[in-house]
């Protein structure tokens, strides 16, 4: 718990100092108390296949959330977990928050049968501690809530979802500290986010993390 209360302290001050115009971050506190009690299971019902994720929408820009508070509690139970393991630098305490999950995250286009193994073999140094890394920045970015009810997924980071051909200065700050400049420069240039992305959906399942 106390690994996402300081992931979310981290952004919201990062956040907040690019960009005044969103709510006080008065709110990153308030979500801290918050959390320190959040306890929540999930679902029993028998699961859905893990949802991949859509190419983004024309017409309106969706809107870039920060507050994690705004989120549901399987989604911040989610969460808790996955940065604290992440944290830990070891890619293999990934494992229990993966079997606490329906069913595997998406990680490839292609079936992936031991998510560790391929985090692993994706990885630059064979341990998989990039990967963590990918996942901290991801996580700790503004997101998006595409879809309405049951079928709400949380998505991270709102670049994704976004025609990155008309980031605000700021902006591109957010996505230099997620990407490499200089693909991030081939991105902007795209218009279309090619790097990490994850979804939750609204009961907490995490849906994919890839590429």
């Amino acid at each position: 718990m106390a690994a996402f209360a300081a992931l979310v302290a981290g952004t919201m001050f990062i956040v907040y100092a690019y960009r005044g115009d969103l709510a006080s971050p008065g709110v990153a506190g308030a979500a801290h108390q918050r959390l320190a009690g959040t306890e929540t299971a999930k679902p029993k019902d028998a699961p859905a296949q893990p949802k991949a994720p859509t190419a983004p929408q024309g017409g309106a820009a969706p809107v870039v959330l920060y507050d994690f508070d705004a989120l549901p509690d399987p989604i911040k139970n989610t969460l808790q977990h996955i940065v604290e393991a992440a944290q830990n630098g070891n890619i293999d305490e990934m494992l229990p928050v993966l079997q606490e999950n329906e069913l595997p995250p998406m990680l490839a286009a292609a079936a992936v049968s031991d998510s560790i193994a391929f985090w692993r073999k994706a990885s630059v140094d064979g341990e998989g501690r990039d990967i963590l890394a990918a996942m901290l920045n991801v996580f700790s970015s503004g997101f998006v809530r595409t879809g309405e009810g049951k079928d709400a997924m949380y998505v991270w980071p709102y670049f994704a979802e976004t025609d990155l051909t008309k980031l605000t200065p700021a902006q591109e700050v957010e996505l230099y500290r997620i990407v490499p400049p200089a693909q991030a420069l081939e991105m902007e240039k795209a218009g279309k986010y090619t790097y990490y992305r994850a979804g939750i959906g609204s009961d907490g399942v995490w849906h994919y993390f890839l590429r």
